[in-house]
C-alpha cells in the first residue's frame, strides 16, 4: 500500500499537566531494517506516558518523543530484515516510544500476533503490562506456584495484570487499593484479598492474612518509605522487586533484617532494555503466556477508550487515580 507522508499524532509542547498534549501533523516514519511499520488502531496509556509528559521520563536515545509505549493494529511496512510474514497482519507490539499516532515503529521481535477473538482495543492494553509482569514476577521475583504475591496498586494496569497473571500461574495475591470499591473491584478481577491502604495498615494486614509466615514477593511501585514496610511483609528467602519509585527514590532499610531472612531486594525498568532483552521477553512470552491470550484465558482489565484527539483527559483520568484497568486510546 502506498503511505501518506504525514499523520495525526499526539506531541507534548512542554513539560506540565495534561493540556501540554496537543494533536499535530507529524512525518509518517518509515521503518529500519528490523522494524515493522503499524497502523495504529488503539495505544494503551501507561503511568510513564504520565511522567514523560511531566519531564521526568525522557525517551531513550533514538527513540520517537511521542508519547506510547504500546500499539495494536496492523504492519503495514517492513524493514528488509524484518519479519515478511509481519505484512498485513494485525499485531500488538512493545514500543520505545510513537504509540500516540496513526502510525508507528517496532522492532518486529517486539510483536505478538493478535489472536481470534482478542478485540484491537484489548491488545493494545497488554503488551507494557505483560512484558513488566512477566519479567519482574516470574523472571526477577522466581515466582512459583503455591507462594503469595504482595502486589500496591492492585486496579492499577500493572497491578490487574499481576492478579490475573498471579491466578494463572498458582499465586495466591493480595493487592493494596485506596479504597474500599476498589478492593471489591481486586477481588472481583480475582485477587484473594485486598487491603484498603488508606485505613489498614498493609503490613499488619498481611501478618494476619499469612498467620503470620508473610509473602514470598512483593512487586512494588511506591519504593520511598514503602521499602522497610515491604522487607517486613516478606517471609524467610523473601523477594522485593520494585518497578517504579512514585513514593520517592531513596529509602532507609534495616540491613541486620535483610540479612537474618535471607531478603533479595531487586528492580527493573523496561524501556531502554536493548531490542536483544526484549526480543528473548518476548519470545518467552509468546511460549508461556501468550497461550492463555490465544484461549481466552488472559484479558485485560478495561477502564475506558477513549479518542485520540481526548489524549489529555485519559491523562487526566490516570492521573485522578479513578481507574480500574486500563485506559486505551482510539486511533483509527
Amino acid at each position: 500500500m502506498e503511505l501518506p507522508a504525514v499523520m495525526q499524532a499526539i506531541a507534548i509542547a512542554g513539560a506540565g499537566g495534561p493540556e501540554v498534549l496537543r494533536l499535530e501533523e507529524r512525518p509518517v516514519p518509515r521503518p529500519d531494517p528490523a522494524q515493522v511499520l503499524i497502523q495504529v488502531a488503539y495505544a494503551g496509556v501507561n503511568r510513564p506516558d504520565v511522567l514523560q509528559r511531566l519531564g521526568h521520563y525522557p525517551p531513550p536515545p533514538g527513540a520517537s518523543d511521542i508519547p506510547g509505549l504500546e500499539v495494536s493494529g496492523t504492519v503495514v511496512a517492513i524493514g528488509r530484515d524484518a519479519d515478511e510474514t509481519l505484512l498485513g497482519r494485525e499485531v500488538c507490539a512493545l514500543v520505545t516510544g510513537g504509540g500516540y499516532a496513526q502510525y508507528c515503529l517496532a522492532h518486529s521481535a517486539h510483536c505478538l500476533p493478535v489472536p481470534h477473538g482478542l478485540p484491537l482495543a484489548e491488545a493494545a492494553a497488554l503488551p507494557e503490562t505483560l512484558f513488566t509482569v512477566w519479567h519482574n514476577v516470574f523472571e526477577r521475583g522466581w515466582a512459583k506456584p503455591g507462594e503469595t504475591l504482595l502486589v500496591h496498586g492492585g486496579t492499577s494496569g500493572i497491578g490487574s495484570m499481576a492478579i490475573k497473571l498471579g491466578k494463572l500461574f498458582g499465586l495466591t495475591v493480595i493487592v493494596t487499593c485506596g479504597s474500599a470499591a476498589k478492593c471489591d473491584a481486586a477481588r472481583a478481577l480475582g485477587a484473594d484479598h485486598a487491603i484498603p491502604y488508606r485505613t489498614q495498615d498493609f503490613v499488619e494486614a498481611v501478618r494476619a492474612i499469612t498467620d503470620g509466615q508473610g509473602v514470598n514477593l512483593v512487586l512494588d511501585m511506591v519504593a520511598g518509605s514503602y521499602t522497610q514496610r515491604n522487607l517486613t511483609c516478606l517471609a524467610d528467602d523473601g523477594r522485593l522487586v520494585t518497578i517504579a519509585v512514585l513514593g520517592g527514590a531513596r529509602a532507609e532499610i534495616d540491613m541486620a533484617r535483610l540479612m537474618v531472612h535471607r531478603h533479595t531486594v531487586t528492580g527493573s525498568t523496561l524501556r531502554a532494555r536493548s531490542d536483544t532483552f526484549k526480543a528473548l521477553l518476548a519470545d518467552e512470552i509468546a511460549h508461556h503466556a501468550w497461550p492463555l491470550v490465544e484461549d481466552g484465558s488472559l484479558r485485560p482489565a478495561m477502564d475506558r477508550i477513549v479518542p485520540l484527539a481526548q489524549a489529555a483527559e485519559a491523562h487526566r483520568r490516570m492521573e485522578a487515580g479513578d481507574h480500574i484497568g486500563k485506559i486505551v486510546l482510539q486511533v483509527a
